[in-house]
């Protein structure tokens, strides 16, 4: 079954609102054995959403629509459809009946467009909205499934799991697992996974690349559960042995959780000091729940006279190698480990941009310091990408060096 999304809305079109409801419906469309070929997006004007709802009944065989099935004038998605399907309008008074109801219950009242909500197509069924007005719609048409729903995620969601999962449930099964990465692009990644030749018959290995990360995806597909589960676990396998130095975790867990784990396990806290991330690094640390166990302290020094008095880093280093040096970053580390009574350190200096670089040091220079009372490691990087995006590479990089030296 081929499945296309539909999303309409000006406030989408426009960058007003994020559009999570895509997201939301394609993921879980891959774990009911569903295949998403197209994601579209449409404003309110009802020529254009025809158009694509006309490409759409020639090119797939599910169609979920989400927004437009309010009262107002410019909620049009279920008289276009129905029009272009040549399906009539009907008001149903069961359903009239229902939100008269909902309006009486909360002790609003109920303006004459609201009744429109109670229409559908001629042969069409009702989904049930159990914490809105506006309910779904569902269509059999020529071997089409169409599906209506609210365009609010939380209305959408809860329809969409008690009402249409079990009218669009395959009977084949898709099991997915992702394999995330750090320190490898996403080309070199990809040369590397094509050389292992893990694409077959049920088997299909993919990359999506994130700012600082890939992930590797492995879709498993076909009808026998048990064997599907083999052939997947086979394949992560394989991905383990070539691919291992690169590999931090797995299923899109974030870097900052896998470090947090991995320093409760070990009962182990840290301290950092940034520069060119400007506290961005502990940021992501303590937006990890339960973080307060194992972080201690963030000190932001971003100024050379600020590494001189709360890291004592020498004049001397900084004069003679630079604030953005693999001297400067070491004396941060050993400043702070000396300060504190952590088992670890991390620091951080560089050149975010956009100004700043030189030939000798360019923009996204960037190194990275590890200390604990045995033994340190300093990653030099080079960066690309705006300022924001300099940091966040470097933070990430950060995290994973911080889970490098842990597991060692």
């Amino acid at each position: 079954m081929i499945a296309e999304i539909i999303t309409i809305g000006t406030e989408i079109t426009t960058g007003s609102i994020l559009n999570t409801n895509s997201k939301y419906l394609a993921n879980r469309f891959l774990e009911l054995g569903i295949e998403t070929y197209y994601l579209t997006s449409v404003d309110d004007d009802p020529k254009r959403l025809k158009d694509i709802f006309s490409i759409a009944l020639k090119r797939s065989d599910l169609i979920v629509t989400t927004g437009g099935l309010g009262p107002t004038k410019d909620d049009l998605t279920k008289e276009v459809i129905s029009r272009t399907l040549d399906l009539p309008l009907e008001r149903d008074s069961v359903m009239e009946e229902k939100i008269e109801s909902i309006f009486v219950n909360t002790d609003r009242k109920m303006t004459e467009n609201n009744r429109k909500q109670a229409e559908k197509p001629k042969g069409a069924d009702f989904i049930e909205n159990r914490i809105g007005t506006a309910p779904g719609i569902f269509i059999r048409h020529d071997n089409k499934k169409i599906v209506m729903l609210p365009g609010p995620p939380r209305e959408m969601k809860m329809m969409f799991e008690q009402g249409v999962v079990p009218l669009i449930s395959e009977e084949h099964i898709i099991i997915s697992k992702s394999i995330n990465t750090i320190g490898i692009g996403e080309s070199s990644l990809e040369t590397q996974l094509l050389k292992m030749n893990l694409n077959t018959k049920n088997i299909s290995v993919t990359t999506f690349p994130s700012e600082g990360e890939v992930e590797i995806k492995i879709i498993a597909k076909g009808k026998d559960k048990t064997i599907l589960n083999n052939e997947l676990n086979l394949t992560l396998a394989r991905i383990e042995d070539e691919l291992s130095d690169f590999i931090y975790g797995y299923d899109n867990m974030g870097i900052e959780k896998v470090v947090t784990d991995i320093l409760k396990e070990k009962k182990r806290r840290l301290a950092i000091c940034e520069s060119c991330t400007g506290g961005l690094i502990a940021s992501k640390i303590t937006s990890v729940p339960g973080s307060s166990t194992i972080f201690d302290r963030c000190i932001v020094s971003y100024s050379n006279n600020a590494k001189i008095e709360e890291l004592n880093v020498s004049k001397d280093t900084l004069e003679k190698y630079g604030a953005v040096s693999e001297e400067t970053a070491y004396e941060m580390a050993k400043g702070l480990l000396d300060k504190t009574d952590v088992d670890l350190v991390l620091s951080i200096t560089g050149i975010a941009g956009p100004d700043g670089g030189t030939t000798k040091k360019p923009i996204g220079l960037v190194y990275i310091c590890v200390m604990d009372r045995e033994k340190y490691r300093i990653a030099k990087c080079k960066f690309s990408g705006n300022r924001n995006s300099i940091q966040n590479r470097a933070a990430i990089r950060a995290l994973d060096e911080i889970r490098r030296i842990l597991l060692e």
